[in-house]
């Protein structure tokens, strides 16, 4: 596995470059929907845990607003959802600024999602495996459902790529990716968040 890492290193450099470049007038196009649109950053930024837990900071574009309840609390997500954030997220533009990421070795295009890092104190030392690998843009999981499956079974899906990589497997990612994005399949799993929030392998449903 470890030639093929190698390998996947160099041409994740190479296809972010070229990505980069070819994206670079729908993003330019992003920055001005996105300021337009509401109040706020441009990018959302966010604390993840990548290969080996090492934190790193994802870029993505903001999809969300910034508002609050009476309490200061953020909205729930789909409340929040603005509509030009909606479409950047169904058509996955918004994870374009991940491309520096992957620019700067912190992710590659075919991997497990990085997701919170107050997570990481709730996995179970099979489900912390995931962080064996550094973290993709898409996945065996998202292919499988994305945010229309279980924890336990995205974890599942996770461990199980870490243990059988390989370059034909992320060419199958690749292509199943590209097919969902056209499709729009599994991108929200209800109509009040994204994702339900992680509390722990033993309050896990599925």
């Amino acid at each position: 596995m470890r030639p093929y890492l190698a390998l996947k290193r160099i041409m994740d450099l190479f296809i972010a470059c070229l990505l980069i470049v070819v994206s670079s007038p729908i993003m330019v196009a992003a920055i001005i929907v996105i300021k337009k649109g509401s109040e706020g950053p441009v990018l959302f930024r966010q604390k993840r845990p990548g290969k080996n837990c090492k934190i790193f900071t994802v870029y993505k574009f903001r999809t969300m607003t910034l508002e609050k309840d009476e309490h200061g609390e953020l909205l729930p997500d789909m409340l929040r959802m603005t509509r030009v954030g909606s479409f950047l997220r169904k058509t996955s533009i918004d994870e374009l600024p991940q491309l520096f990421n992957i620019l700067k070795g912190d992710m590659s295009f075919i991997g497990p999602r990085p997701l919170l890092v107050q997570y990481l104190e709730l996995y179970t030392p099979e489900e912390n495996r995931r962080h064996e690998v550094t973290p993709g843009i898409s996945g065996w999981a998202q292919i499988n459902g994305r945010n229309t499956i279980s924890w336990k079974e995205k974890f599942t899906y996770d461990v199980w790529y870490v243990d059988n990589i390989s370059p034909f497997l992320d060419a199958k990612i690749v292509f199943k990716t590209i097919k969902n994005v056209l499709v729009r399949k599994g991108v929200n799993s209800s109509q009040t968040d994204t994702m339900p929030a992680f509390s722990g392998s033993n309050t896990m449903e599925g």
